[in-house]
């Protein structure tokens, strides 16, 4: 095996920093259109739930390639996957910003999330394999903390440059930024050595994802996944719709602004991972589904504040679910870690990409409030699901000590 990198080297620092950077590139331009959906609609003569579309396409991407990945990866290089990736989706969406199909968007925003997949499906081995074991946490904290911020500066960034300017120069500074991103993680990430990469003929490992499907506990899980993340999606899809309209007329600039709030997510995962350490995933994931619930429900009323606060305890609740339940599911079988993590994506990933488009419906017909009953529905169900893996893992639990 070659050297391991430790604390304080200069690989070190060379590949926090690198990944720092990589995670804020690919997760910004995972979510580059989502606070223009709007802005889509009206130049493309679009209603939103085609607009929105603009996002399911890439997240249907990632969903699909989540699991190739996964199966492939023992043959794939850590290092020039990611950068190629990155290095890739930014041409994308330089591309994007001269489009004047929405139907080639769509298809550049397909091939963007499978190429962009390539990037946290394999950042976290890579840091597993490459750094010395005893720093591994606090390198995958550095790499955790630059997803939200990621998704965060992207939002900013395209939503104040389609203010002063367009959306397609808002796209155009956030592609060339993140292409500059993938060079330098090309020139000063540390190479992939410690893993042995195959080769050969490659196999894919579809009886060993389709075996997952007979644990009731972990299809449990991949659904409260579906439930979640197709509402949080849904959400941050379309509130910006209502944000610009009456009776709030906000810019486009402050509407970015809102995703700060992302921030919370970050907060949240510390606190209910800590949490769930002395009370167990179960209980923490049950808490979590009543927090989101509580908190699309206060976006009902009028007032702004109030709809930014129930934004907030939304946020908080999704990312206390999503941090438990990601964390839960490869513990609850034996099977390899890498296919339990890849189909829960796979579930997340289609549930944004089926509600996040749904929701226009909804949005379209009934307003806010429209929104607000259907991801309310949607949660109920996740809620049950939440309670009946608990009592299933109490029972478990009771037969073991007998």
């Amino acid at each position: 095996m070659a050297r391991l990198i430790d604390k304080g080297t200069k690989d070190y620092y060379r590949a926090l920093c690198m990944m720092f950077f990589g995670s804020l590139a690919a997760f910004g331009a995972e979510y580059c259109l989502q606070p223009v959906i709007p802005i889509l609609a009206q130049d493309f003569n679009l209603s939103l739930t085609k607009a929105s579309l603009a996002m399911s396409f890439g997240t249907i991407g990632m969903a699909i390639s989540m699991i190739l990945i996964a199966s492939v990866s023992k043959y794939l290089e850590r290092k020039k996957v990611m950068v190629l990736a990155l290095g890739i989706s930014a041409l994308i969406i330089l591309l994007m910003s001269v489009t004047e199909e929405f139907t080639l968007i769509l298809l550049l925003r397909f091939a963007q999330g499978i190429l962009l997949a390539g990037f946290p499906s394999l950042a976290v081995a890579y840091i597993n394999e490459e750094f010395n074991p005893n720093i591994i946490g606090a390198a995958i904290g550095v790499y955790v903390a630059a997803t939200p911020l990621g998704g965060l500066i992207g939002r900013i960034m395209i939503s104040t440059f389609t203010d002063f300017a367009s959306w397609r120069i808002g796209l155009m500074i956030a592609g060339i930024l993140y292409l500059i991103c993938a060079i330098m993680m090309w020139f000063f990430l540390p190479p992939s050595l410690n893993k042995k990469i195959e080769h050969g003929k490659v196999h894919i490992a579809w009886r060993e994802f389709l075996g997952l499907l007979k644990n009731k506990k972990i299809i449990m899980i991949y659904c409260i996944a579906f439930c979640v993340m197709g509402c949080f999606v849904c959400t941050y899809n379309f509130i910006s719709y209502v944000l610009m309209n009456e009776p709030y007329n906000l810019s486009q600039t402050v509407i970015g602004f809102i995703f700060i709030l992302y921030l919370v997510g970050s907060i949240s995962s510390a606190v209910m991972g800590t949490l769930s350490d002395h009370y167990g995933h179960g209980i923490i994931i049950i808490i979590s589904m009543v927090i989101q619930i509580a908190g699309i429900i206060i976006t009902a009323f009028s007032p702004l504040i109030v709809k930014i606060i129930g934004l907030a305890v939304f946020t908080y609740g999704f990312f206390g679910v999503h941090s438990n339940a990601c964390a839960w599911a490869p513990q609850s079988c034996n099977n390899d870690k890498a296919q339990v993590s890849a189909m829960y994506m796979l579930f997340y990933y289609i549930g944004a990409s089926v509600f996040g488009t749904l929701g226009g419906v909804f949005l379209s017909d009934y307003g806010w409030m429209g929104i607000v009953v259907f991801e309310s529905i949607i949660l109920f169900v996740g809620l049950i699901l939440s309670v009946i893996i608990y009592n299933m893992d109490g029972k478990n639990k009771l037969e073991k000590v007998q």
